[in-house]
């Protein structure tokens, strides 16, 4: 569910939308760690002026949290 919303909602905000794949990992029981993969020139769209886009989208998973009880961490990768 995490991984879907995601994906589509990186998709939308970068210049190179077939680049984009999203990674989960678990770290431990109640924790796990996604990585945003994304083409070099969209790593700064994803994280916004000040990190502004990266917290909204930090905000909109924590909401997750409510429903699943994990907590997650969020990070933007590139790919090239």
């Amino acid at each position: 569910m995490v991984t879907a919303f995601l994906a589509a909602y990186a998709k939308l905000l970068v210049n190179n939308p077939e680049d984009i794949s999203v990674e989960i990992i678990s770290v431990d029981e109640g924790f796990d760690e996604i990585t945003i993969f994304a083409n070099s020139e969209d790593v700064g769209k994803l994280i916004g002026k000040e990190g502004r886009m990266i917290n909204a989208i930090k905000t909109v998973i924590s909401g997750c949290k409510a429903k699943g009880g994990k907590n997650y961490r969020v990070n933007v990768k590139s790919v090239k």
